[in-house]
């Protein structure tokens, strides 16, 4: 029986998922900060779906794209993990981030909305409202030390 795309999964799953061996995943936890399984008794390692998601983009990155360590370390810093989660599911911010930065010129919020789907199709309909109602905030904050900054 396949588990739901929102179970959890434990380090033999996601291992098997991503076609690596254990030891690689417990290795990029040491070198990548973003990588956070949840830890039950005895170190058993549980990871949530994003978990999955950043592991497939740093794999990605790593195998597939030439990347070294330190290269994705840096576009981890630079760029965060949405980008590096995008480029694991196929898709590079380069799409989404022109759309949200001509929304937030704009002040377009349907347009904004579309963008923050586009950046996380795997959320429902409730979880999506409010990462916009959380985007919307962060935008004012922005507007707000802007008009600081200009005084």
């Amino acid at each position: 029986m396949d588990k739901s795309p929102d179970a959890f999964r434990t380090i033999s799953e996601a291992a098997e998922e991503l076609d690596l061996p254990q030891h690689v995943l417990r290795f990029w936890e040491t070198r990548f900060s973003t990588i956070k399984p949840l830890k039950r008794g005895g170190g058993r390692r549980y990871y949530r779906p994003e978990d999955v998601m950043l592991l497939r983009g740093i794999r990605h990155l790593l195998y597939d794209q030439g990347f070294t360590i330190k290269g994705v370390q840096r576009i981890l810093k630079e760029q965060g993990p949405r980008y590096v989660i995008a480029v694991g599911e196929g898709r590079g911010l380069d799409e989404i981030l022109p759309m949200i930065e001509q929304a937030e010129d704009a002040g377009d919020e349907a347009e904004l909305e579309e963008a923050a789907m586009l950046a996380s199709p795997a959320l429902d309909e409730e979880a999506r409202n409010k990462l916009s109602d959380v985007l919307r905030e962060l935008l004012e904050c922005k507007r707000l030390l802007e008009r600081a900054r200009e005084h």
